[in-house]
């Protein structure tokens, strides 16, 4: 199943910003921490790769170790 989300541009007189916000289902699924940083990499035109720190991802398997259940 998906979800899908509209990009979001906000122009400004000298610059411009672009958004992608995530369902609140996606973000709680990966277990995202506020602030968390993530690094975009482009596979192709039609399939972006969204890549975790690897500290961010070894706290989530040391959690998930501890508390199976969550």
């Amino acid at each position: 199943m998906g979800y899908s989300t509209k990009i979001q541009l906000i122009k400004r007189q000298k610059s411009e910003q672009w958004y992608v916000n995530f369902p609140a289902a996606v973000a709680q699924a990966a277990e995202f921490e506020q602030g968390e940083v993530v690094e975009w990499f482009i596979d192709d035109h039609q399939n972006f790769v969204l890549k975790r720190s690897n500290s961010a991802v070894a706290n989530l398997k040391k959690k998930l170790k501890t508390n199976p259940t969550t």
